[in-house]
């Protein structure tokens, strides 16, 4: 039963992420005017940024204006948790119209990994909001430099739930196809949107989450992308946005098989992050998986840009989710229903300076010995050892 007071589900909140002149702003401003966005609470750091003066339509107080389009914007008072916390009273008291979005524009030089970590840390903000997706800009022009020479742009793109290649119009085909490529290697997952001028449907940004608000369930299956993990076979989802590979490759991204450029260059950013997806056959115990994470934490928060997962958990009929951002993981969710015959568990890494098979040995280690449930070693999704 919703608390008083608490909207009926969290508000699902997107961060926009993208390094200096990728392109986010323009972005933003082109979103504000779409037909639905009118129910949306943006969060930056200055209303000038994105030359609000023309759309505004009233000042609500010295860090709020109400757009002509409906949207409310919103700039970043002390921190983010302040901003959210102040966004939230006010909508619940009236005194700003009602809103069912957020989305929050970071700057350049941004680590998405706090923000999330806002979202996921705050008892109050965890109760009234909800991580929608990460969605990052990348210049198609200057791309690659930015990739190799800033490491929070690779942290960007690794972390997106959708990456949008901005620019492309002045970029020539093939510098675009490599980056492409790469973008792919970094981020199987995401797809990459072209995008012209700022242009984009809201439709193919947001509802990237766990949450589908169409249907009010958990789509975990959507949410994992497990099997973009696979190979090139599963690189079409999405709107049909640009997910062809012009290679073949029969097990997943960071395995140890260096073939790309990527990989093999190891004066790039993007070398030092893996993408992989491990499976585990048998049922797991809790406690046991819970002493891993912890280990985890220790031994390698830092350089988990982000974990995924979906359980099978001795003693439990419907799968267990969980979510990890570096040494923050979010409170495990318990599904009503598996979303499909294949119970095995499921967990989608994205690491920097660390080896998948550190990850592999670790889990099977702690899922054995006495007491545990017939533990299977972990294997490579679609390719069992």
């Amino acid at each position: 039963m919703t608390q008083p007071g608490l909207p009926e589900e969290p508000l699902p909140v997107s961060v926009l992420t993208g390094f200096l002149g990728s392109g986010k702003t323009t972005v933003l401003r082109h979103l504000l005017t779409r037909p639905g966005m009118e129910r949306t609470a943006i969060v930056i750091n200055e209303f000038g940024e994105i030359g609000l003066d023309h759309q505004l339509l009233r000042k609500v107080d010295e860090t709020t204006v109400l757009l002509q389009s409906g949207c409310l914007c919103c700039t970043v008072r002390d921190d983010l948790v302040s901003t959210l916390r102040e966004l939230f009273f006010k909508r619940r008291k009236g005194e700003i119209p009602s809103f069912d979005r957020v989305v929050v524009e970071t700057t350049g030089l941004a680590d998405p990994a706090p923000i999330i970590h806002t979202l996921m840390r705050d008892a109050l903000l965890g109760m009234v909001y909800r991580l929608d997706g990460v969605i990052a800009t990348v210049d198609a022009v200057n791309g690659d430099a930015t990739l190799d020479q800033q490491m929070e742009s690779v942290k960007q793109a690794a972390m997106a739930d959708r990456i949008l290649l901005t620019k492309g119009d002045l970029a020539p085909a093939e510098q675009q196809a490599a980056l492409r490529q790469r973008l792919r290697d970094l981020n199987p997952a995401a797809p990459i949107l072209a995008v012209s001028d700022g242009v984009v449907d809201p439709a193919d940004l947001f509802n990237a989450g766990l949450y589908d608000p169409e249907n009010k369930t958990l789509e975990v299956r959507r949410w994992l992308k497990a099997e973009a993990y696979e190979g090139p076979a599963h690189h079409d989802q999405d709107h049909g946005h640009d997910h062809d590979h012009d290679h073949d490759h029969g097990h997943d991204h960071g395995h140890g098989h260096d073939h790309d450029h990527a990989r093999l260059d190891r004066n790039r950013h993007d070398a030092r992050i893996r993408a992989f997806c491990i499976t585990y056959d048998k049922p797991l115990d809790w406690d046991r998986f819970a002493g891993w994470v912890e280990m985890l934490i220790v031994a390698q928060g830092a350089n988990i840009l982000r974990l995924k997962g979906i359980l099978n958990i001795a003693g439990e009929k419907a799968p267990v989710v969980v979510h990890g951002v570096q040494h923050l993981f979010h409170p495990p969710v318990l599904m009503e229903a598996w979303p499909d015959a294949d119970h095995r568990s499921r967990l989608v890494f994205i690491v920097r300076d660390a080896e998948r098979i550190f990850f592999e040995r670790t889990l099977a280690s702690f899922n054995e010995g006495p007491g545990a449930p017939d533990p299977a070693p972990a294997t490579e999704e679609g390719n069992p050892t």
